[in-house]
């Protein structure tokens, strides 16, 4: 597993601090990327609105067009989100096909997480992080340290989202 860049570490732990922040609060995390370029020091946030596919593609095409227009660096997508028990994860695709989503399967089998993707021209990396109740309120939650896994070939609707700088021919999969 690589090491997440400094670099990238020192962009994104403000935001995460934030999240926690807020779930410290009693609040719920809006879904958001933020979009960021190093040279000028920009990050941009923009919410990721919809539980749709057609409302999560045009939120992924917002994205990559505010990314062309910062020339941007990263992404970071932030959001709450659900897993499932380890002791279900076999059933992932069983579990899909019978409930739909795992917002729909029974709440026993899934725990509440924040999801978190910092996509850059070095690959990917991924953390979740599971959210856990503060102290005895039941509104306030909070969430650990990330621990991210580096992922050089994914795909989906919230990837590929960075645009091609001049000299570049794409992910490198090198870190700098």
């Amino acid at each position: 597993m690589s090491q997440l860049p400094e670099r990238y570490r020192t962009a994104i732990a403000p935001l995460i601090d934030k999240a926690r922040e807020f779930l410290e609060k009693g609040e719920e995390l809006a879904a958001m990327a933020f979009v960021g370029n190093f040279t000028t020091g920009a990050t941009i946030p923009t919410p990721l609105f919809g539980r749709a596919p057609a409302d999560k593609d045009v939120a992924a095409h917002a994205v990559k067009m505010l990314a062309e227009q910062l020339d941007a660096d990263f992404v970071f997508v932030l959001m709450e989100a659900y897993s499932l028990r380890a002791d279900k994860v076999a059933r992932y695709e069983e579990i899909l096909d019978e409930y739909g989503s795992l917002a729909d399967c029974p709440a026993s089998w899934r725990i509440e997480v924040v999801s978190l993707a910092l996509e850059t021209r070095h690959g990917v990396w991924v953390a979740q992080v599971p959210i856990k109740p503060k102290g005895i309120s039941k509104k306030k939650r909070t969430i650990g340290v990330p621990e991210f896994r580096h992922y050089t070939e994914v795909q989906g609707r919230f990837t590929d989202l960075l645009p091609v700088k001049e000299g570049e021919g794409g992910p490198s999969g090198t870190l700098h």
